[in-house]
């Protein structure tokens, strides 16, 4: 992604945030404020998301959360956040339109809508001379162009590890402080900044957002050893230990910044802190595959000429957490609760959809950014990708047998019991073992049959594949 450059100097700039909700490490904000002698930073509540089917009750609950956190941070600093609703290119003219700002600053995006959006504001900004900044390293670690295959006509990476090892090794930018003051035309309207308590239909436990609580959350994670960065290497996949950071919804929504994140990290230094900056890298790993392929938020990266299965009953079942195999119902559960899910869990519905059921993909992750707080489409879908395995993963035909991952990762079945409380009762390793559950003790326990048997699953994935 190129970026355009302001004048030197302008009276009124605007700052359009869009996943970058914060006033910490927040390069958009900083380079207006540098370049302008006042700013308005501007939210718009995009209908073009909302008609996309991406304003999920949970994302919009907690994106509330979001911008009464930036909007008071702002007031703190004497400025205020400005709220428009309506379709993002034209609210942002028009706020330029009534300011008379030369330069509008943004922070790049990776999908095919962020893409469009730039291009749309260039050309909807160009009549009133006003210029468009794009800033790339905000919302990942380094810019999804910035590592390419050496040697290689390629424009991204498609594996892992050498674009681990580049990522590593390249030299990322500083943490910049927040700001100390925030000059505001007041002539500039607003619409209320939205509340959370007038989103319905969100997850009971849906966690609390904002930049505040992002950096609480954080601090405390690395401070804490038992279940914090400390043990992270050695229990990020222990489903009941509940140890990884949670920090995924709030890198969504630019709460926190990633490159802050990195440095706090390995300032803090050990195995865990790797493992998790590791994480991180996943996480640009991806954005750098969809921005080089923005196709694959819906088509196979990898074409495996699939022919999917198209089951309602079991589709229905994996989703209400009905299955019959207590780990897969467990996580399906807390994703239901909490609009979030254990990574580990992750992966495994994710096999069980698509490899085990033989599901395509894109139903498992239309029905993720449903709930995820976290919903990001390049992490959800080149996710989803990866566990069917028409993505990026060197093993496409792996499959996670539900039963042995419980028996590692929930070993004493202490994360069946709290999300399915049919078998809260239910002591042992049977839990991880449904054919021991018979049809009668299934009955009293009030929990279903396996809706698939897996040796006969799996050969019909193999067949399939071959």
């Amino acid at each position: 992604m190129s970026t355009s450059k302001p004048a030197d100097t302008a009276r009124t700039a605007v700052v359009l945030f869009t996943s970058d909700l914060r006033v910490h490490d927040q390069p958009v904000l900083r380079a207006a404020l540098r370049g302008s002698e006042e700013v308005v930073p501007l939210f718009v509540l995009d209908e073009g998301v909302r008609e996309a089917g991406f304003a999920a009750p949970n994302r919009r609950a907690f994106l509330a959360d979001c911008l009464s956190d930036l909007d008071a941070a702002l007031r703190e600093r004497g400025g205020r956040l400005v709220v428009r609703s309506g379709e993002v290119v034209r609210e942002t003219a028009k706020v330029v339109a009534d300011t008379g700002a030369t330069v509008v600053h943004v922070a790049g995006g990776v999908s095919g809508y962020a893409l469009r959006r730039e291009q749309r504001l260039r050309e909807a900004l160009s009549p009133y001379g006003c210029e468009l900044a794009v800033h790339d390293e905000v919302i990942t670690v380094l810019p999804p162009g910035a590592e390419t295959p050496t040697g290689s006509d390629r424009d991204h990476f498609a594996v892992f590890t050498p674009y681990h090892r580049r990522w590593a090794a390249a030299r990322r930018r500083a943490v910049l402080a927040a700001p100390r003051v925030v000059r505001v035309p007041k002539a500039v309207a607003s619409d209320p900044v939205p509340a959370r308590k007038k989103v319905a239909d969100t997850s009971p436990g849906l966690a609390a957002g904002g930049e505040r609580a992002a950096r609480k959350q954080f601090s405390a994670w690395l401070a804490h050893g038992s279940s914090g960065i400390e043990a992270y290497e050695n229990r990020h996949d222990d489903l009941s230990g509940d140890a990884t950071s949670k920090l995924s919804p709030h890198l969504h929504f630019g709460c926190l910044s990633p490159v802050e994140a990195v440095h706090r990290a390995e300032h803090k230094g050990g195995a865990g802190a790797e493992a998790f900056v590791r994480q991180l890298a996943w996480r640009d790993f991806h954005h750098q595959v969809l921005a080089a392929r923005p196709a694959a938020a819906w088509s196979n990266y990898r074409e495996r000429h699939d022919r999917w299965r198209s089951d309602a009953q079991e589709i229905a079942a994996w989703k209400a957490g009905l299955t019959g195999f207590p780990v897969v119902d467990a996580a399906m559960r807390q994703l239901a609760h909490e609009g979030w899910m254990h990574n580990r869990g992750r992966l495994l519905v994710a096999s069980f959809l698509t490899k085990t059921l033989y599901v395509d993909w894109r139903v498992g992750a239309r029905h993720f950014l449903s709930l995820l707080v976290d919903g990001d489409l390049a992490n959800n879908q080149m996710n989803w990708q990866w566990a069917a395995g028409t993505g990026t993963d060197t093993r496409p035909n792996r499959i996670l047998n539900p039963l042995a991952q419980a028996k590692r990762f929930d070993p004493h079945g202490d994360y069946v019991r709290r999300w399915v409380p049919e078998l809260a009762m239910f002591e042992g390793s049977a839990v991880h073992q449904p054919w021991r559950l018979e049809g009668p003790e299934r009955a009293r326990f009030d929990y279903p049959d396996p809706i698939v048997d897996l040796a006969e699953a799996r050969a019909r994935f193999e067949r399939a594949r071959e």
